[in-house]
């Protein structure tokens, strides 16, 4: 049998919810994504619980909410202590992600599900892969190889491939084929016949206009409503599709010379922007080559300001503006506050940019047709005064308190320890310390209070273990300079000093937003104050697909390209799950499974595959042939066992078959040039086609490949005189049955009166090399 391979749903099948599998390939435990939504719902995390402590690596796709969300929270309360992978971006632009939501949640609650250090020390256990690495496992993991590839959609977005005997599982959820103005399109196209392939419905039932009608109908929107005198809000992500929305605008803005301002606002926007600016070599190729070129960073942005509080955008231009403001659901941050100002004016335009999550107030506002009023709960932190400040301070002193008062048990508990077992009585110089009748002394009333106190003999301290004075062994280390001093003793400790200079993000080395900083070093006591209010409907609503995802049809296209032996189908609507899962069940030789929640379905390949060995006394007789870089030859071999039951490659014992030619790559063109030229050929490229000589013309033509990656039908047309020697030259050449890696060779002759003789003779010197040239580049042994 083929690799075993199970796939267990944790969260997101049939429905919109995170996303979360579990991938086992042959014992070995995957999870795949670990997403959570803007509502926390721990109940969601349920089936992640059962087997956090199972998992043996992680893998994260996307740097966002519903693909690394629970992260943190897992890693603290369910025990998952496994090694995570992801790009580069993922990793900080993930960071980043989490810090915004944990600042937006504290500002508004009392969140106490994970913290910063909660979020830092699931983090660090992060390894940075770039695309196309193969990482090979160790341990467990022998012989699986993993591999990000791009998927488009967000930036470091990675489609995972997973290798083990030659067979492939990709995991290739919410990617897009399209190329945008800051990120490539995915590479899944590229992949042919894997052995499985899990992949999500979430777009399978949508379509989407063109790039250019979207963009022009995007901008035209926001246009009028500022020039009507409105401000325009878009909930946005923290660190995600924002960064192509900012594009658009500021390249939109700078071609119409526009004045309104534009406000970026989130807790990290300005840490977002500054490691963005470094991420060039993961962008799209029009920016990479720009930067190449020019030295043009296109975040380097003149129409877009930096905000990390709302008091900035309150003391900012009070005429019409532009603001992408986080968080997208409006469940919390600056975009849930600035909403419930805004939306009673007509003027005012709130522009969706996503589809929100279900249950969010961003959803219910999309709905059709919308509502005219909602609940909402506006919260916000204030100082404690007063009796609650009283009160507050002296919980805090009982606590510290009784924090002092378990260290110091802990201490003695610790010092009993490393005394070691109870002293041995019978030793004459050891002093009965558990004896409780109390030492012999004399006292006398001096009148004064004072006492004096005969003591017959030693009287160890309660710590003591043998009557003797203290020794301490000196344990200092020297070199050959002298004493070996450690500088962290010769530091004067300074606590404004120490908070200044506080490392704020884990590998961020202290770079982070002022504001953001704030929430941190922030000790005042302060409770959340909240209240209810009904909010009126009255700005326009409007929704415009820039989530970045493949649509329907796209999906169907390239999936039947890639042509999985077997498909997973994960994340998505019932509908349209049900949808994809039957399109494909009318294909032929594709297996389709639509699993639900911890659900575990056998995906294990159909196909056999052995581990076999070549033996030494084959691979001596094998001759390589040099080709460019590589060394090629051909094995005739037959499969046999050794003396310990290893299959193993052995060599045949009757002669090998004729080898018919093989063309290793593509032809090209410029290398046939320079071959005829090394040959005495005078050749130029014209007009694309290559031209021999004076009476003879080269032309390469047809598609070079094909899906899969293998190579396509070519033709190699040689366009010159005909004569009575054309069957002759076509059959000394073999031009009838020449296949040479499905690329065919055809004469193409004219007829013409004038100097056939001569013609002729150069067109069969050029064939004549034509041939040296094919079997130059072939191999045969």
């Amino acid at each position: 049998m083929g690799t075993s391979v199970q796939v267990t749903p944790l969260s997101g099948v049939y429905n919109e919810n995170p996303l979360s599998y579990l991938v086992s390939i042959d014992g070995f435990n995957f999870l795949i994504d670990c997403g959570w939504n803007d509502h926390f719902d721990p109940s969601l995390l349920q089936p992640l619980s059962k087997v956090a402590s199972k998992i043996d690596a992680v893998l994260i796709s996307y740097g966002d909410m519903l693909h690394l969300g629970a992260l943190p929270f897992a890693m603290k309360q369910f025990g998952l202590n496994a090694p995570v992978f992801s790009t580069e971006p993922v990793y900080r632009l993930g960071l980043l992600t989490m810090y915004d939501q944990s600042f937006s949640r504290k500002a508004v609650s009392e969140f106490d599900l994970f913290s910063l250090d909660d979020i830092d020390s699931a983090f660090q256990n992060f390894t940075r892969l770039t695309y196309s690495q193969n990482h090979h496992l160790s341990g467990k993991g022998e012989g699986i190889v993993i591999a990000p590839h791009v998927a488009g959609h967000l930036l470091g977005g990675t489609v995972w491939k997973i290798t083990k005997d030659g067979e492939d599982v990709v995991y290739a959820v919410d990617f897009n084929h399209r190329k945008e103005r800051h990120l490539n399109g995915t590479v899944l196209e590229s992949f042919y016949r894997p052995a499985v392939l899990i992949t999500d419905a979430y777009n399978a039932l949508n379509s989407q206009p063109s790039r250019q009608q979207r963009d022009k109908q995007f901008l035209e929107t926001i246009l009028k409503t500022l020039e009507g005198g409105g401000n325009v809000l878009l909930p946005v992500d923290s660190a995600g599709r924002v960064l192509e929305l900012l594009l658009i605008l500021e390249h939109f803005w700078g071609q119409r010379f526009l004045n309104y301002p534009i406000f970026f606002l989130s807790y990290v926007s300005s840490s977002t922007i500054d490691y963005i600016k470094s991420f060039l070599e993961w962008m799209s190729d029009s920016i990479a080559k720009s930067f190449e070129t020019s030295r043009d960073n296109a975040f380097l942005m003149k129409h877009v300001t930096l905000l990390i509080g709302k008091e900035e955008l309150d003391n900012a231009s009070t005429g019409p503006k532009v603001v992408l403001a986080s968080v997208a659901s409006l469940e919390a941050g600056f975009s849930h506050d600035i909403f419930a100002e805004w939306a009673a004016d007509v003027k005012n335009l709130v522009l969706f940019t996503e589809r929100g999550q279900f249950g969010t107030l961003a959803r219910m506002l999309q709905a059709d047709p919308p509502p005219k009023a909602v609940k909402m709960t506006m919260s916000r932190r204030v100082p404690l005064v007063g009796d609650e400040l009283i009160a507050y301070e002296e919980e805090q002193k009982r606590l510290k308190r009784e924090e002092e008062l378990k260290a110091s048990l802990i201490k003695e508990e610790e010092l009993k320890v490393s005394h070691g077992p109870e002293n041995n009585l019978s030793d004459p110089m050891v002093i009965d310390s558990g004896n409780t009748h109390p030492p012999l002394d004399v006292v006398g009333s001096r009148g004064s209070g004072h006492r004096d106190v005969l003591i017959d003999g030693f009287v160890p301290p309660s710590t003591s273990v043998a009557p003797m004075f203290p020794f301490y062994e000196n344990s200092l280390e020297w070199d050959e300079f002298g004493e070996v001093i450690n500088p962290d003793d010769y530091v004067v400790q300074d606590e404004d000093m120490d908070q200044s200079t506080m490392h704020v993000g884990g590998d961020f080395d202290g770079k982070f937003d002022e504001g953001s900083a704030s929430l941190i070093l922030d000790t005042k006591p302060s409770k959340v104050v909240s209240n209810e209010l009904t909010v009126q409907v009255k700005c326009s609503l409007i929704y415009m697909d820039y989530e970045g995802r493949s649509d329907g049809r796209s999906i169907k296209s390239i999936l039947t390209h890639v042509a999985p032996l077997k498909l997973v189908l994960v994340h998505g609507s019932a509908e349209a799950t049900e949808h994809l899962k039957q399109h494909f069940l009318n294909i032929k030789n594709v297996q389709v499974y639509a699993p639900q929640i911890e659900e575990t379905i056998d995906v294990t390949s159909d196909l056999c595959a052995y581990k076999v060995q070549l033996s030494e006394k084959l691979m001596s007789n094998v001759l390589f042939k040099k080709l460019g870089d590589y060394e090629v030859a051909w094995v005739d071999a037959e499969v046999g066992k050794t003396e310990n039951d290893m299959l193993s490659i052995l060599p045949i014992s009757s002669p090998a078959p004729p080898h018919k030619p093989v063309l290793v790559g593509d032809l090209k063109m410029a290398d046939f040039k320079q071959f005829l030229a090394s040959k005495g050929v005078q050749v130029e490229f014209a007009g694309g086609a290559l031209r021999c000589g004076e009476y003879v013309t080269l032309r390469k033509v047809g598609n070079p490949s094909q899906k899969g990656g293998t190579s396509g039908t070519q033709q190699i047309i040689i366009e010159g005189p005909l004569c009575e020697d054309y069957y002759k030259i076509h059959y000394g050449l073999g031009f009838k049955t020449l296949a040479i890696s499905y690329i065919r060779v055809e004469l193409k002759l004219w007829a013409t009166g004038h100097g056939i003789r001569e013609r002729n003779m150069a067109l069969w010197n050029l064939c004549s090399l034509i041939m040296d040239f094919w079997i130059a580049i072939s191999v045969s042994v």
